[in-house]
């Protein structure tokens, strides 16, 4: 028999971005307040509807430009000033998730060093970045002493799915380079891993690990007051993807 496209039932495709980056040494997450129905008034994750003529990760790289302005780092060019780190986080389509329509949508992670105040668009009124503990939080209170209403649509389990996603992956992987500028000192990375994991790392094992794990750091030769007291040496990323030995995440 024939194929009959009518027997099925349509539905749309979004992308929908956890954005996150170290801003006062925590780990934010960018959210957008939603201008419209449904569930206007919400914060919620930024993201947008797959358009007809592009396919998932141009509409993720599209909507990551428009929301914030960053564009996608290529893993094998040094990192651009405004390049950022994108990866296909996971696909939610419980057909009740957002209540216009079945809509099924592929998240994203993204992950970028401290970002300035974004600017909201679209059809949002307000963007802002936020401690992730904050965006999940339920039943507290959020930092205007407000009650804590939990993010629009399904956006809380996505953000819990990509901060449990950046966590597990700066233990075996370089991608906490990723929260860093093109050049960094070894107690910036630090302070990205401590961000991420929420814990305090002692400062001297942490060195001893990061300068001996093979392919991990490579030297600039230069170095930096910018943290203040006595010069500190800068690194970059370098070729390694993969850690041997990993970066096990403190028990807690």
């Amino acid at each position: 028999m024939p194929y009959d496209p009518s027997a099925f039932p349509p539905f749309a495709v979004t992308v929908d971005l956890v954005v996150l980056t170290v801003r006062r040494h925590s780990l934010c997450a960018l959210a957008v307040r939603r201008g419209e129905p449904p569930f206007q008034g919400r914060w919620a994750l930024p993201g947008g509807f797959v358009r007809a003529d592009e396919d998932l990760a141009q509409a993720a790289a599209r909507e990551l430009a428009e929301e914030t302005g960053l564009s996608v780092h290529d893993p094998a060019a040094p990192l651009e000033e405004n390049g950022a780190h994108l990866e296909q986080l996971a696909s939610y389509g419980d057909p009740d998730r957002d209540p216009r329509m079945r809509v099924v949508s592929v998240a994203h992670l993204a992950l970028a060093p401290d970002l300035p105040a974004p600017r909201a668009g679209g059809d949002a009124e307000n963007a802002r970045w936020a401690p992730v503990e904050e965006l999940l939080e339920q039943g507290g209170r959020g930092r205007d002493g407000e009650p804590a209403v939990p993010l629009a649509f399904d956006h809380a389990q996505i953000l819990a799915d990509g901060v449990e996603r950046a966590r597990s992956k700066i233990e075996y992987s370089s991608l906490a380079t990723a929260f860093c500028p093109p050049e960094f000192t070894v107690g910036e990375l630090r302070r990205v891993y401590e961000a991420v994991w929420g814990v305090a790392l002692d400062p001297r094992n942490f060195h001893r690990k990061v300068t001996g794990t093979p392919g991990f750091l490579v030297p600039t030769g230069g170095t930096t007051t910018r943290q203040g007291g006595r010069p500190a040496q800068l690194f970059r990323a370098g070729g390694a993807t993969l850690l041997n030995p990993p970066m096990l995440r403190p028990e807690a």
